[in-house]
């Protein structure tokens, strides 16, 4: 089995006296896409944000692609991309203007045959004189794909990319990542309150609850584990603090 490209081993991430992140560990492979479910709290943003190396775990180690984070972050970082919902382009810049920008910033050659491929890729070719900042929920999120797009990461985070989406666009959303899964085999971690998304996405779950991993496997090993007739019903359950007694 090929060594995975990313590896986080025994993180903690403290806030003063709160314990965002206990002692945690995951490992995501190429081509494999990896669900972070929990309710709000869980760790999930924290997890993401040590990835990213914009927040240093007090304790443990981030491998990613063979090197240290810490100690090779920007090299890393160029083989690497994010995309959330709730981090907005710049409002008045045009569609092709802003993924100019960020392929500048990505040393992205051929830029303008690039942003043309991703543009046509998500089916949003006629929104490139759009203002970013008049854009559709839907619009913007996979405006936002194509920015996280353009360096063909090797490693993609994805956060909540179908919040707020209407069933139809974040039916597209799907797909397109399921394609990316297919054609390129980056590797992807992806977060998301629909279940939907994680059932139909993601190969393995990592259930957080208060930091830690309540549960780690496929949706129907997650489903029999809790008892739950879909991964909603094990949701609620895990809110609602009904399952405790069966943590890891």
């Amino acid at each position: 089995m090929a060594e995975p490209l990313l590896q986080v081993r025994n993180i903690t991430k403290r806030f003063g006296k709160l314990v965002a992140v206990d002692d945690l560990n995951l490992e995501v492979r190429a081509g494999e896409v990896i669900g972070l479910l929990g309710v709000n709290g869980a760790g999930k943003t924290t997890v993401m944000n040590m990835i990213l190396g914009l927040t240093i775990p007090n304790e443990g180690t981030i491998t990613v692609f063979g090197r240290d984070l810490q100690k090779h972050r920007i090299d890393i970082l160029k083989r690497t991309n994010f995309c959330t919902t709730y981090a907005n382009l710049p409002s008045n810049l045009k569609v092709w203007q802003n993924l100019r920008v960020f392929a500048g910033l990505y040393g992205i050659k051929n830029p303008v045959d690039k942003i043309e491929e991703l543009l046509d890729m998500l089916g949003i070719s006629h929104l490139r004189e759009s203002i970013t900042g008049r854009l559709s929920a839907g619009e913007g999120t996979r405006v936002n794909l194509a920015k996280a797009l353009l360096n063909d990461p090797e490693l993609l985070l994805l956060d909540e990319p179908t919040a707020s989406l209407d069933p139809d666009i974040a039916d597209k959303v799907r797909k397109l990542v399921l394609r990316l899964q297919r054609e390129r085999s980056p590797a992807i971690l992806y977060t998301s309150h629909n279940m939907k998304d994680i059932e139909e996405v993601c190969d393995r779950i990592l259930f957080l609850h208060e930091g830690r991993i309540l549960a780690e496997g496929t949706a129907e090993e997650i489903k029999e584990r809790f008892a739950g007739k879909d991964l909603d019903e094990v949701f609620i359950k895990v809110a609602r603090n009904e399952v405790q007694a069966l943590q890891i």
